[in-house]
């Protein structure tokens, strides 16, 4: 056979090897996972914390020709099926079958002993109760192996289940859920319903974005409301018929209907009208026109509470009516309305709650979404205590601002410091 033979050959031979490569039978599963579940254990939610007892459920399908005696599902070191206890159940289409196993966790594993094979074709459900997933969390999949009456083979990896990082707060939950007194508290219907200690402890943690967004919407809107309510209320006091009328209509429309009204007539309106605004955005403006209404009524009534006789004493000094109320008549009445603005300001911070109405993801829609998922009305009380924070601190503010004004006005308000100097001197004379 000549060189040339040899060439025309060489073509046909790896064709011929690459054909009873493709006709191997390709390497098959006796055992096929079919999928794996972790209950969730988080208090008040849907979420998988790792570090704690939960539920590990795997399923998987014995193959035609196979007989399992044994499996064992693998998770990360940090997993821990120490003290868990398995439930074994195999199907055979819907028929159940008496298969009796012994487990022996180790660690980050658990391996199932069959008193008898798992026959072909049956789905095989091992259920791992009290066993924990990493504290760190992530995303894991249950592996492992699976021993026949012919050999020991590796189990397709499961798809990923999603772990939640078991955080100090959750540790603080967990060593409350251990109490004796917490327990005995939760067992109380009422107590349980309204004040349940787990759920309180999460709900701050879940509420504290809701939160933030009604400071930052009542702090946004409020200079604002300043800016249009003192607008407003010159215009009120103005000597010009049209002027006074546009005041006195803006000012009863805002004041005479509802918040509430205001804010679906803005968020369903405008939309219908081609005018599209970011929620927060919008929330913010409506919360700006509505609490101008009643600051332009505090500003006038303060104005006016203004004696008549600084704006003769300004006017002997020539100067002119915008000069009186800006150098004169404003800055007194800044004062006296001090205690009505903060007032009004601690109302505003509480009626951004209606927002929830339409979908602004502030601290009401948090509590209602978190009370819907847990059932239990804890999160409305960790919403009060929320704005308890803010209002009580500010209501004590505006007592003592009160309080320091009538003493001024009584002329029982602190001294000049010259003429505490004086008095010292004398003192040591």
């Amino acid at each position: 056979m000549g060189p040339h033979k040899h060439k025309a050959c060489a073509p046909a031979v790896v064709a011929a090897v690459l054909a009873a490569m493709l006709a191997l039978p390709a390497t098959a599963f006796g055992l096929t996972t079919d999928k794996a579940t972790a209950k969730p254990n988080e208090d008040g939610g849907s979420g998988v914390i790792g570090g704690m007892d939960t539920r590990l459920t795997w399923e998987g399908t014995v193959e035609d020709g196979e007989n399992v005696t044994s499996v064992t599902l693998s998770l990360p070191e940090d997993a821990s099926f120490d003290g868990s206890s398995t439930r074994i159940t195999v199907l055979e289409g819907l028929n159940r079958v008496n298969v009796d196993g012994r487990a022996k966790a180790d660690g980050g594993s658990v391996t199932v002993d069959f008193a008898e094979p798992v026959p072909a074709g049956s789905l095989l459900r091992l259920e791992v109760t009290g066993m924990k997933f990493p504290a760190a969390g992530g995303d894991y999949s249950v592996e492992g192996s699976y021993t026949t009456d012919r050999a020991k083979k590796d189990l397709a990896p499961s798809s990923a289940i999603s772990i939640i990082a078991n955080t100090p707060l959750q540790s603080i939950v967990n060593w409350l859920d251990e109490q004796p007194w917490v327990e005995a508290w939760n067992s109380n219907q009422f107590l349980g319903m309204f004040f349940k200690p787990q759920l309180l402890v999460t709900s701050f943690s879940s509420l504290f974005p809701g939160w933030l967004l009604c400071l930052a919407i009542v702090v946004a809107c409020y200079p604002f409301a300043i800016v249009l309510g003192l607008l407003f209320s010159l215009l009120k006091i103005s000597k010009h018929r049209l002027c006074r009328a546009i005041a006195v209509v803006y000012i009863n429309i805002l004041r005479g209907t509802p918040l509430f009204l205001q804010i679906y007539i803005m968020f369903f309106g405008l939309p219908m009208v081609g005018i599209n605004i970011d929620n927060n955005l919008l929330g913010i403006i409506v919360m700006a026109v509505n609490s101008s209404a009643y600051l332009a009524e505090i500003f006038r009534a303060g104005i006016q509470s203004i004696p008549r006789g600084q704006y003769e004493a300004a006017s002997s000094l020539g100067m002119s009516y915008v000069q009186t109320m800006f150098s004169v008549i404003l800055p007194q009445t800044v004062r006296r309305v001090i205690p009505t603005v903060t007032s009004d300001f601690i109302t505003a911070f509480k009626d951004t709650s209606l927002l929830s109405s339409v979908g602004v993801m502030e601290l009401m829609m948090f509590s209602k979404n978190l009370t819907t998922v847990s059932g239990n009305i804890t999160p409305y009380v960790a919403a009060g205590i929320f704005y308890l924070i803010v209002t009580l601190p500010l209501i004590k503010v505006v007592g003592i601002v009160e309080e320091r004004i009538a003493r001024s006005e009584r002329g029982a308000g602190p001294r000049p410091k010259a003429v505490k100097q004086l008095k010292e001197a004398a003192d040591a004379e």
